[in-house]
């Protein structure tokens, strides 16, 4: 089932750049960021009460709101980033260098979460590494 919920996001991701593009036409970029940012706030809360998850707030450790807030905050600052280089570069070439964030969690989850690193996972990483240097060069 996860994978599908992968696949489900490279496509809604997909979207978020070519809609965001079409939107930010005039728009300062941090302006822009903040209004998505309460769009995404309300469809979250939303989703957490029409699910009823909002009765687990309460058993949430305080090592999970700390990480959960400092994701939160890179998360910030990588739409901030993302939004004024979409606005001032072409989506084409910005989104993969922004996917090049896959290298950089995958290696992260092999030295911070003991994630197994395969020859599988190696070469992907090599293929996805040279594809964003023939971008940016």
């Amino acid at each position: 089932m996860w994978i599908v919920f992968a696949f489900a996001s490279a496509v809604f991701a997909a979207l978020t750049s070519i809609l965001a593009k079409i939107g930010i036409a005039g728009v300062n970029s941090n302006l822009a960021t903040a209004i998505r940012t309460v769009v995404v706030l309300v469809l979250a809360w939303g989703i957490v009460f029409i699910s009823g998850s909002y009765r687990g707030i309460a058993n949430i450790a305080q090592k999970s709101w700390i990480f959960l807030i400092l994701s939160g905050i890179a998360t910030g600052l990588s739409w901030l980033c993302y939004f004024k280089a979409i606005q001032i570069g072409d989506v084409s070439k910005v989104v993969p260098i922004d996917k090049f964030s896959i290298v950089l969690t995958m290696i992260l989850a092999f030295a911070v979460l003991g994630e197994p690193m395969t020859f599988k996972t190696v070469i992907a990483a090599l293929f996805i590494t040279a594809g964003t240097i023939i971008l940016v060069l």
